[in-house]
């Protein structure tokens, strides 16, 4: 038959070619296709499997992974007695979309650095700057970890502790793993942020918590949250100012909200540490860093990083910064802290206070600052200048002043008389005498183990706590309490009370106790110490919703109020 005029004439094949070889019937094509597309869908569901299996280096165990009574197995018996923690499965949008969104998170680099390793930052062994700070001694245990990450540390530590329940019909404790210092963090240099962004997600929150029948039937009053910045960004009066109005929204009013800074007129925020870059796997780490600050011979009289604050109205840190200056560069050095120099590069800090007997430790954009921590955690004795820097703050972590113990592990100078001149820092330091100083480096060499969040999700062990131990145990404390103050008369106080009404436990606060040697101790070190151990304070107050006059209205970075006076 001829061919069409509209078909092109077909080549002859040359022998060998596809053409020569036999037509695969349409079922073996068939059955090929399928082979290919199920070993496709195998490998997906490999891909899937493994990405659930293993919490991202980044991140967290996925949300709801964990699904046992007590996250770490079986435990033993009296290892709870205080209490279980219930953590909420919130919806995503408030933590775990904020970490998967951290190349928006700061308008100005990337924040993904710092949410690797949850929470911690990258490890310093991947960083060449620590090498010769931290050499061989606890280098693993080190992290460049930005300030602001506490809320994520403290729900991935959670999520796997061992008194947490996963039933909360059996729980005493109720935490809220909402990211609000994440979120509220995004919108405060935002061109076009307004305070509807910033406060969006905390009405959504609330909404959320309203539903549940666990905040429901207590009101908040067993419910504890944690915030990752200065209390003053989440501290705002009306439409106009600083930061989000979340705390001061009546639904939060009864949650026990632990912070890196608190309002010390706010009875319901617990200040706790900042987080650090020391972040060790369990006591061998510590007591091998006790060990190494211990003998370190420190070069320089006294250290200081920070930089100039031209936008503060009397800015203190000139004066130190004169001081540092006036003493000399045998006895005083500083880092200059500008832009971020020292948060990009946390070695520069840490190799300062490892060379420095004494830290000067001013007040911060607020009056808590993270360096104090950097330098106990350094082995340095820090220099303070406002009470509210430590004093008035850190009560569940830092021996009291009552009783003189502020001067067992810190010097405090009078900043009046230091401007105008009547004292200077080398002459005040100087005049302490080398066994007292010894005494204090002791000291607060001793503390450390309660100032850093281990890496281990078991924490510490060994009886050793760690912040988040400390934390965990003075929240418990206080809901029992709690517990104990409202239950009616007649009424066994291990009884849940209906909703809660507000009281005052007692007419005393309630200090933090001294550090034993099983907790870090010097002499625990030298392993020649046994202590006692003993229970951490709790607040004295249960539930005064904090009113206009009773909190500064309106704080932020630009109010007038923070000045350095």
């Amino acid at each position: 038959m001829p061919e069409s005029p509209a078909s092109p004439a077909k080549p002859p094949s040359q022998p060998g070619s596809p053409l020569n070889a036999a037509t695969p019937s349409p079922a073996s094509a068939l059955l090929r296709g399928s082979v290919l597309l199920l070993a496709f869908l195998v490998l997906q569901l490999v891909l899937f499997w493994n990405i659930l299996g293993f919490p991202s280096s980044r991140f967290l165990p996925a949300p709801g992974h964990r699904n046992t009574t007590w996250a770490n197995g079986a435990v033993n018996g009296g290892a709870c007695d205080e209490g279980l923690i219930y953590v909420y499965d919130l919806p995503s949008e408030f933590n775990h979309d904020l970490v998967d969104d951290c190349e928006s998170l700061w308008p100005w680099y990337s924040f993904c650095p710092y949410l690797a390793n949850g929470g911690f930052g990258e490890a310093a062994a991947t960083l060449p700057v620590f090498f010769h700070v931290t050499r061989n001694v606890s280098l693993s245990s080190w992290y460049n970890t930005d300030q602001f990450q506490l809320e994520v540390i403290i729900h991935r530590r959670l999520l796997s502790h061992r008194c947490r329940t996963t039933d909360p019909s059996l729980a005493t404790a109720f935490y809220v793993p909402f990211y609000v210092g994440l979120d509220v963090g995004s919108h405060l240099w935002g061109d076009n942020s307004t305070a509807a962004d910033r406060d969006r997600a905390g009405l959504r929150l609330l909404r959320w918590l309203n539903n549940q029948t666990s905040f429901q039937r207590s009101g908040g009053w067993d419910h504890f949250i944690t915030l990752g910045r200065i209390t003053w960004d989440f501290r705002r009066y009306g439409d106009d100012g600083w930061g989000t109005n979340f705390v001061v929204l009546p639904g939060i009013a009864n949650v026990t909200r632990l912070g890196i800074e608190a309002d010390r007129l706010d009875p319901m925020e617990v200040a706790i540490p900042y987080p650090t870059g020391f972040h060790p796997r369990n006591v061998a780490d510590v007591r091998a860093w006790q060990r190494h600050v211990l003998s370190l011979k420190r070069s320089k009289l006294f250290g200081f990083a920070g930089a100039p604050r031209s936008g503060f109205r009397d800015d203190f840190r000139e004066v130190l910064l004169e001081e540092c200056e006036d003493a000399g560069s045998e006895h005083c050095r500083a880092v200059d802290c500008r832009g971020t120099r020292c948060t990009d590069n946390g070695a520069a800090v840490l190799e300062l206070f490892l060379d420095s007997k004494f830290c000067l430790q001013p007040r911060g954009d607020s009056f808590t600052r993270r360096s104090l921590f950097d330098c106990m955690v350094a082995g340095a004795v820090p220099v303070l200048f406002w009470r509210r820097t430590a004093y008035d703050q850190y009560r569940w972590y830092l021996p009291p002043g009552p009783r003189g113990e502020e001067g067992e592990w810190s010097v405090f100078i009078d900043r009046q008389a230091l401007r105008v001149g009547n004292v200077s820092v080398r002459d005040v330091l100087e005049g302490l005498s080398e066994r007292r100083v010894r005494r204090m480096r002791e000291r607060v060499v001793e503390m450390i183990p309660r100032l850093v969040y281990a890496s281990s999700p078991d924490g510490l062990g060994d009886g050793m706590e760690d912040a988040l131990d400390v934390a965990v145990r003075g929240v418990l404390e206080r809901f029992r309490r709690r517990r104990a103050s409202t239950a009616p008369e007649g009424l066994s106080a291990e009884r849940r009370p209906g909703r809660f009404v507000a009281r005052r436990v007692d007419g005393k606060s309630t200090l933090a106790p001294p550090s034993d040697g099983k907790n870090g101790s010097a002499a625990a070190v030298n392993q020649n110490a046994s202590g006692t151990k003993l229970s951490p304070p709790a607040s004295s107050y249960v539930k005064p919703v904090v009113s206009r006059a009773s909190a500064s209205t309106g704080k932020s970075l630009q109010n007038p109020e923070l000045t350095e006076e």
